[in-house]
């Protein structure tokens, strides 16, 4: 597949370019962090990102006063393996080079999406983007012509993604309801759906 800049205007149904803060500390807080080399890890909340000062600062402007939580996801991954949409945007910041393979929610019909709706998006080091309440993802891919693994950031609304809500379902929507604010696409050759979750990917599982 064509993977196209973040700064290609495509990439605006998806979200846009978070400018003006300062990085650093939380991306030498996230180099830190956990990193292994044959898998992906996500902590939904870390002290170490928290604590950063800007981490008031995009919770006041950014979010709007929202409560939020920072965490990172890092490892290595090649496959799309399944898409993710919370009630929220989602703020990623590269520690690393990495690849976003985002689709639209817009485009999901009868409850599957066809991954060659999906577009794969290269981030730079230091690169920081706001992705959309309607833009599905999951875990970032590493850039493997630059890195041998990819360190991210992601900023949530608070409580995202920490457990799961005990539900009685009272449409098809809830059958995707794989976390707290968390709602999973996953595709069929994926341990996500041999352990239930919901099959709503068609298509190749997209590799790069």
């Amino acid at each position: 597949m064509d993977l196209l800049n973040c700064s290609d205007k495509a990439f605006n149904r998806y979200g846009f370019e978070v400018i003006g803060y300062d990085f650093t500390g939380l991306i030498d807080a996230l180099n830190e962090t956990n990193c292994p080399k044959d898998s992906v890890t996500y902590k939904a909340e870390h002290d170490a990102l928290q604590n950063q000062a800007v981490c008031a600062k995009l919770q006041s402007n950014l979010f709007g006063g929202l409560p939020i939580q920072l965490g990172y996801c890092n490892g290595h991954n090649l496959k799309l393996n399944c898409l993710e949409y919370h009630r929220g945007s989602e703020l990623i910041v590269a520690g690393t080079p990495l690849v976003l393979l985002l689709a639209d929610l817009r485009d999901v019909e009868n409850g599957s999406l066809d991954t060659s709706k999906v577009e794969a998006f290269y981030i730079p080091k230091g690169g920081a983007f706001l992705t959309y309440e309607t833009t599905l993802h999951y875990a970032p891919c590493t850039m493997a012509k630059e890195c041998d693994h990819f360190r991210s950031v992601i900023g949530l609304i608070k409580g995202t993604n920490v457990g799961k809500p005990e539900i009685d379902s009272v449409n098809d929507g809830d059958k995707k309801l794989w976390a707290t604010n968390k709602w999973l696409l996953a595709h069929p050759d994926t341990n996500e759906a041999k352990h239930g979750a919901y099959i709503g990917l068609t298509g190749e599982n997209i590799t790069l």
